[in-house]
């Protein structure tokens, strides 16, 4: 039989009841192709393809315009309009996250796709503080072309652009390991050791000569260590007390924890520091050094190989093959030198306010404070946040007004 394709849009203030009305109105024959609809700010963008019979054409037409007239809608009604079912080639996901998110930041981002051929078929905004978030799908130009290109935006821009492939593997169960000094924590835990010992100066000393390349992970950890022998073992528990939890730490394992997600620590820092805190955060798996004690005295010796860069990257794989993850759906989070070879091992390797060595190495970088922003690369908006804690009992702040 032959049929005819009509597409109809309809935009205007939004009100309940403009879809129940239109397709109130349609001929019951109808049948509907495809349909989208989409509210910004209280405007309506309604999207509607149907196939008729020739002989309702003009009915329907006329229909429409009585119908949104009716409503002081805006309207279209483009007929033989063909229903494309081509896959598209090529499909990303774009996060943007600025704080703020300035408009010459989506242009430079908007250029570079328009010069490698790329098609941005959606943009939502998936958080509006304490952050600005906007999430982009877009077809047509590999990840890896749009990632080098939008690498050297981000930096001219001041905004974090991470890129990533589309499909099933962004849905499924995940691992997210993290580095904790400086990143899940603000602190750096031997310095605060160091504090107690009285030998802040002397473990600063060799901190720098670390960085400088005169001395490797391992060397430099037993130097500082050896500066804590004779500090009881109670000073454990006071720089305990004084870790500083980065902004987001608690949101973001709480979020992960509710998607089923596996969530681990690894760190160049002190497992009898860091225990309690996963325990507290909910973490599933703990890799760090561990201090020798004897007599309630640190020895100022590690027990057992330590934890550095390579040992950091045999962590995660050793996770991810504990849960029965594949890498690509693993997710590394550093700051440092030292956690290169995990964030260069996972899927996606997420620099956190990072130095440029580590930068250079991730995937994409995250600039602003505050750790739940890594939630928004996963593409989870922050209102099902607020929903998932609301549900659990937990009181948030209010947002600020737009």
């Amino acid at each position: 039989m032959d049929t005819r394709n009509l597409l109809i849009t309809l935009s205007g203030l939004d009100r309940p009841g403009v879809t129940r009305g239109l397709f109130t109105r349609l001929d019951p024959a109808a049948i509907v192709l495809d349909i989208e609809q989409l509210v910004v700010r209280d405007r309506l963008v309604l999207a509607v393809l149907i196939e008729i019979e020739p002989s309702a054409l003009a009915a329907t037409i006329a229909t429409v315009e009585s119908f949104a007239h009716e409503l002081e809608l805006d309207f279209s009604i483009d007929p033989d309009t063909a229903e494309t079912v081509a896959r598209k080639v090529d499909r990303i996901q774009i996060t943007l996250l600025g704080a703020p998110l300035r408009s010459t930041a989506v242009r430079r981002v908007a250029e570079e796709l328009t010069l490698r051929g790329a098609n941005v078929d959606r943009i939502r905004r998936i958080a509006r503080y304490p952050v600005t978030a906007l999430m982009l799908d877009v077809s047509g130009a590999p990840a890896a072309d749009l990632r080098r290109a939008l690498a050297a935006a981000a930096i001219e821009t001041g905004v974090d652009i991470a890129v990533q492939e589309a499909g099933l593997d962004r849905r499924g169960q995940h691992l997210v390991v993290m580095d904790v000094d400086s990143t899940v924590i603000q602190d750096e835990v031997i310095d605060l050791l160091a504090e107690e010992a009285g030998v802040l100066a002397e473990v600063a000393g060799i901190t720098e000569r670390a960085m400088a390349g005169e001395l490797d992970f391992t060397a430099s950890l037993r130097e500082r260590v050896a500066l804590l022998a004779g500090l009881p073992e109670t000073a454990i528990a006071r720089v305990q007390q004084r870790i500083s939890l980065t902004p987001g730490a608690r949101t973001l394992c709480r979020t992960l924890n509710t998607l089923g997600y596996r969530v681990c620590l690894v760190s160049g820092g002190f497992v009898e520091v860091i225990a309690p805190l996963a325990e507290q955060l909910g973490v599933d798996r703990v890799r760090a050094n561990s201090l020798e004690v004897r007599d309630g005295l640190l020895t100022g010796r590690v027990q057992g190989p330590i934890v550095d860069r390579l040992g950091k990257r045999r962590a995660l794989e050793e996770f991810a093959a504990e849960f029965a993850i594949p890498m690509r759906r693993t997710i590394a989070i550093g700051d440092g030198a030292n956690d290169i070879d995990m964030l260069e091992a996972a899927g996606l390797g997420v620099a956190f306010n990072a130095k440029a060595a580590a930068r250079d190495a991730a995937d994409t970088s995250v600039n602003v404070p505050y750790l739940d922003s890594v939630l928004y690369l996963l593409g989870i908006a922050r209102e099902d946040i607020e929903v998932a804690d609301e549900q659990a009992g937990i009181t948030t702040p209010a947002p600020p007004l737009d």
